[in-house]
């Protein structure tokens, strides 16, 4: 349903100047005077182009000129909007406006990427724009219009050592690498690390992207049971012996997706079984700094043997795809570089520059808390909602595993939630199975993955979280799945 403040004619009329001119400046003059403001979405292209009597060209140039000026946004899928201004005031419009918009037209929630909640403060988020724009005006013109150098600048390297400073402490320079995300370090450390046919070992449910990395390069992935404690040392030994894996891949910290935290006892087990069997262990430490007390990492235990990767994704923001990837020494650290060049070419510096910005300036660290205390808002939601027993999840993260009762599968489950306006992910998309893949311990639990941060505010969570409370109280049949 279109909202009233999408019904915006703009007056062209005495315009000496080509139409589509007139309209971006009739824009302009409009959010100048109040008619227009922050956040309000306008009328889709073909719309206003019928009620001008214009062709759909013209408009079209209309609002790509007006986004020229930075004064609108278009949003894929959702249409355009009025830019918020660079003040506190108008980033607090445009997010109520945005949030209003998105629930009069049925607020689709879509889960299947697991993101951080959005900060809604508009002082934080207002020095976010600030560190971005400050960033491109400090770094070397030059540096951002030609190739990037190969390998990172020293001050890059310093805040990515001052970053991963809290979790690996002594870490120098030479071992560190910058990497544009952690799905390009997976690929650039499975190249360095295994040839086409090769066995790597993960836990019987993983990250998808790992699973999509190694099925590219032709890799085996053998799957290792886990618990609620996270890997079962026992059946990493087994693993170990009988696939005599080139690498391990795992999430000792809030893992993707059971949410299961290793305690000390495990990830000492996990860190002796690398070094005894000569495993080289990829640790995804992309939530680690998320809880406010969390276990040392495995690459502080066993650092000759551990890639350590470090992602900005889920604790600053997905936009900024920065990884620090810890390498056991300075010749893998250079290894790995090399993979990366031949992967990705090289770090985009633009992003590395505002990603240094905001380490150094302290607007990471913002950021992290900012997303630790809404995700902990929303999951004592989540625990005061939903059915006790169902959902596996840690205070301070924003995703949670919800087990369903029989006799719900994860297929019916999930074909539910879309009918409600919500897309979560089964469990078949985690498991370790199929082409490409070693024989799991068994097939994939009754079980989807729900994220947190995708709703847009706490009471679009409730009432996300009230569909999923109420399914879980009937059963199929009574819940009407299939019509």
């Amino acid at each position: 349903m279109q909202s009233g403040r999408t019904a915006w004619l703009p007056d062209i009329a005495g315009k000496d100047k080509p139409v589509y001119l007139a309209i971006a400046d009739r824009i302009a003059e409009d959010i100048r005077d109040g008619r227009l403001v922050p956040g309000q979405r306008l009328p889709p292209q073909r719309t206003l182009a019928g009620q001008l009597g214009l062709d759909f060209t013209t408009i079209s140039r209309a609002y790509a000129e007006a986004r020229r000026r930075g004064l609108l946004d278009a949003r894929v899928g959702q249409g355009t909007f009025v830019r918020a201004a660079d003040s506190p005031a108008a980033t607090a419009i445009a997010t109520a406006t945005a949030a209003a918009e998105r629930a009069e037209d049925g607020g689709f929630i879509d889960m299947t990427m697991n993101q951080p909640p959005l900060p809604e403060q508009p002082e934080l988020l207002d020095r976010v724009r600030r560190g971005m724009v400050q960033a491109a005006a400090e770094a070397d013109l030059r540096s951002l219009l030609r190739y990037p150098d190969m390998a990172a600048g020293s001050r890059d390297r310093a805040a990515g050592l001052r970053w991963l400073g809290r979790r690996l402490p002594g870490l120098t320079a030479e071992r560190l690498v910058v990497c544009p995300g952690t799905q390009s370090a997976l690929l650039a450390l499975l190249t360095l690390l295994a040839r086409p046919g090769d066995t790597v070992c993960a836990e019987a449910l993983t990250y998808p992207g790992f699973k999509a990395a190694a099925r590219q390069l032709g890799l085996t992935v053998a799957g290792v049971p886990l618990d609620e404690r996270g890997l079962d040392p026992d059946a990493l030994r087994e693993a170990f012996r009988r696939h005599r894996p080139k690498a391990l891949y795992c999430t000792p910290t809030l893992h993707n997706p059971t949410t299961a935290t290793m305690d000390a006892e495990r990830r000492q087990a996990v860190a002796a079984l690398a070094r005894e069997h000569g495993v080289p262990v990829i640790e995804d430490d992309i939530y680690g700094v998320l809880p406010t007390a969390a276990e040392p990492p495995i690459a502080a235990l066993a650092p000759d043997m551990t890639f350590h990767l470090a992602g900005l994704a889920k604790c600053v923001a997905p936009g900024l795809r920065i990884t620090y990837v810890a390498a056991p020494d300075a010749r893998q650290a250079a290894r790995l570089a090399g993979a990366q060049r031949a992967t990705v070419l090289a770090t985009p510096p633009l992003l590395a520059a505002v990603a240094t910005r905001w380490v150094e300036d302290g607007t990471a660290g913002l950021m992290l808390d900012a997303i630790r205390t809404e995700a902990a808002a929303r999951q004592r939601l989540a625990a005061a909602l939903l059915p006790a027993g169902h959902a596996l999840a840690h205070p301070e993260g924003f995703h949670l595993w919800l087990r369903l009762p029989p006799p719900w599968t994860r297929g019916e489950f999930a074909t539910h939630l879309h009918a409600h306006g919500i897309a979560a992910v089964p469990s078949d998309a985690f498991a370790v199975a199929g082409p490409g893949s070693a024989p799991g311990p068994g097939a994939p639990p009754e079980a989807l993955r729900i994220c947190l941060g995708a709703p847009n505010g706490r009471e679009e969570t409730r009432r996300m979280l009230g569909i999923l409370a109420d399914a879980l109280d009937q059963t199929p049949a009574m819940a009407g799945v299939v019509i």
